[in-house]
C-alpha cells in the first residue's frame, strides 16, 4: 500500500476520532465518507472504522468512568443488544436509502421542533426512555453503522450537562463496538492490511483524542448544547444528501 494512501487514511481516522473525542459523537459520520473517496476495499473501510471507534471510545473514556450516568447506560447497553438482531431485518427488508433518507428527516424535525416546543427535559428524565433509543442503537448500528445518532439525540433530550454527556455515549459506544467488532470479525472482515493500518493509527487516535480533550475543556456549557444541535442538524442533512 502507498505511503500516501496510508497518510491519507490515518488523516480520515484523525479526524473521525477528533470528533469523537471533543463532542461525544458523530466520528463514522466523518471518517466514513472520506474512507470511501480512498482506493480501498469497502470491507477495510467498515472494520477499520469499528475498530477505531472502539478505540477512541475507550481513549475518551479514561478517568471520567465516574461521570457515566449509569442507570441510563444500563438500558441503553440492554436494549443496544436486543436492536442487533433487528438491525439484520433491517437490512433483508428496507434499502438503505430509505432509512437514511427517514432518519435523516426526523433528526431535521426533531432540531426545527426545539425552536417551537417547549423544553422537553422534564418529559425525559426517566432512565426508561433510553430504551427505544438503545434499541434504535443498536439497529442502526448493526445495520449501517449509524449506533451513535440515537443515543446522542437521547441524551440532548435529556439534557445532560456536557461532561455526562460525552462520558455517557462513550460508554455506550464502548459497550456496542464491542458486539459490532466482533460481529464484522465473525463476517469475514478483518484482514493483515486492517492491522497494519490499526495499529499505526493508534498513536494518531491519541493525539486526537488529546486535541479533543482540550478542545472539549475550552467550550462553554451553554455552547455545547449549541454545537451538538447543529451538528445533529448537519448530519440529518448529509444522509438526506447520501440517500439521492
Amino acid at each position: 500500500m502507498p505511503v500516501s494512501l496510508i497518510i491519507l487514511i490515518l488523516t480520515a481516522l484523525f479526524l473521525g476520532t477528533l470528533m469523537r473525542a471533543t463532542f461525544g459523537f458523530g466520528d463514522a459520520m466523518v471518517s466514513m465518507p472520506l474512507l470511501a473517496l480512498l482506493p480501498i476495499d469497502l470491507s477495510l473501510s467498515i472494520s477499520l472504522a469499528g475498530l477505531s471507534g472502539l478505540t477512541a471510545a475507550a481513549m475518551s473514556l479514561s478517568g471520567n468512568v465516574q461521570n457515566i450516568d449509569k442507570p441510563v447506560l444500563y438500558r441503553l447497553g440492554i436494549m443496544t443488544l436486543s436492536g442487533i438482531p433487528a438491525g439484520v431485518l433491517l437490512i433483508l427488508f428496507l434499502p438503505a436509502q430509505t432509512v437514511k433518507l427517514v432518519l435523516g428527516v426526523l433528526l431535521i424535525i426533531y432540531i426545527l421542533s426545539l425552536k417551537v416546543l417547549p423544553s422537553s427535559a422534564s418529559r425525559f428524565e426517566n432512565p426508561s426512555w433510553a430504551l427505544p433509543f438503545g434499541f434504535l442503537s443498536g439497529m442502526l448500528g448493526s445495520a449501517y453503522n449509524f449506533n451513535g445518532l440515537p443515543v446522542a439525540v437521547y441524551a440532548a433530550l435529556r439534557k445532560m450537562d456536557p461532561l455526562q454527556f460525552r462520558s455517557t455515549l462513550q460508554a455506550q459506544f464502548l459497550f456496542s463496538g464491542f458486539f459490532i467488532v466482533i460481529g464484522q470479525a465473525l463476517g469475514g472482515f478483518w484482514s493483515r492490511p486492517l492491522f497494519m493500518l490499526f495499529l499505526l493509527s493508534l498513536p494518531v487516535q491519541a493525539v486526537a483524542v488529546f486535541t479533543g480533550n482540550r478542545l472539549f475543556e475550552r467550550i462553554p456549557a451553554h455552547r455545547f448544547s449549541f454545537i451538538v444541535y447543529t451538528l445533529i442538524f448537519i448530519l440529518g442533512v448529509l444522509l438526506i444528501l447520501k440517500a439521492g
